[in-house]
């Protein structure tokens, strides 16, 4: 018959099982992932509203990669923006924001620098995180802060940001006509997927 461990045994046992388990998960969070977006599975969409209706309009992404490590919430890479892909379905619209708006030919492209993450990325199901960087819209940096939800399903990561830019205080050109007048701030919608891998390798 099979002797029970002794309550002292016991303790030991179960602090070093407790302590092992302990270490496993530092290692674990401590190594450095990357995110790579991928551009088909990446929608970028912008609001303007104005005083008789609200334009919708989209930008394509040209390339995402972000480097972050759990163990300290440090985070690096950037997201690029193909500035001149913007549209809002009407033609005229269109060619007057590129040309005296955005100036994509002058600015071509709209890009996005994380520097420090707040909060922590479960390795499974739902997160909510904030990401603290530089957006550099029409050749200018700014400060962000960027709230991001996220749902992670194995090696994919899907994330959903909303945020607002204060296009005109950042020294983009209101559009607004003398008939035609819109808001001076623009909301942004992202919704993006992407694979994880660790610096070693695939998780």
């Amino acid at each position: 018959m099979n002797k029970m461990p002794s309550p002292r045994r016991f303790g030991v046992s179960f602090f070093l099982a407790a302590l092992a388990a302990c270490v496993a998960a530092f290692h674990v969070r401590a190594q450095e992932f990357t995110f790579q977006l991928d551009r088909a599975q990446t929608k970028i969409e912008f609001t303007l509203h104005d005083v008789l209706h609200t334009v919708h309009g989209t930008f394509a992404l040209e390339s995402g990669t972000i480097r972050f490590d759990p163990a300290n919430g440090k985070i690096s890479g950037a997201i690029l923006v193909d500035a001149a892909s913007g549209e809002s379905g009407n033609g005229t619209r269109d060619r007057r924001m590129h040309r005296e708006i955005l100036e994509s030919a002058k600015f071509p492209e709209i890009v996005f620098i994380p520097g420090q993450m707040i909060g922590t990325v479960a390795s499974k199901g739902a997160s909510r995180v904030e990401v603290v960087g530089q957006l550099r819209l029409h050749g200018q940096d700014h400060d962000v802060t960027l709230p991001i939800d996220i749902t992670a399903e194995g090696t994919q990561l899907r994330i959903m940001t909303h945020f607002i830019i204060p296009y005109v205080q950042w020294g983009v050109k209101n559009p607004s006509t003398f008939i035609l007048r819109v808001s001076d701030k623009i909301e942004i919608d992202v919704h993006a997927t992407g694979q994880v891998q660790s610096a070693e390798g695939p998780r």
